[in-house]
């Protein structure tokens, strides 16, 4: 079992800048795939980012050169550095570990991202 937290989240300016990280515990998820994705208000649950287990990257077009995705193993923690945001960046932001052995997905709870124009 993997549980996630994700913080980071809050109000900011358009233009502004946050860090999303994801904290995993209960195993260690290095052999895992990891990804954000976010939900914004009335909208369907959308792809954001993702590092594999391989450090390959991955960006949804809205965000790409905006967004960084990375990982740090050691402590088993991921991030979304977010800059140059846009209010339809408002979202609730969560986390996913994907296990490549059991194709499992697990999902943090969320934290929110809201940007002022």
């Amino acid at each position: 079992q993997v549980q996630l937290v994700e913080s980071g989240g809050g109000l900011v300016q358009a233009g502004g800048s946050l860090r999303l990280s994801c904290a995993a515990s209960g195993r260690d998820i290095k052999f895992d795939d990891m990804g954000w994705f976010r939900q914004g208000p009335g909208k369907e649950r959308e792809f954001v980012a993702a590092i594999t287990r391989f450090e390959t990257l991955r960006y949804s077009d809205s965000v790409k050169g905006r967004f960084t995705i990375s990982r740090e193993n050691a402590k088993n923690t991921g991030y979304l550095e977010m800059n140059s945001l846009k209010s339809e960046d408002t979202a609730v932001y969560y986390c996913n570990v994907h296990d490549n052995w059991t194709r499992r997905d697990y999902w943090g709870r969320g934290t929110q991202v809201t940007v002022s124009s």
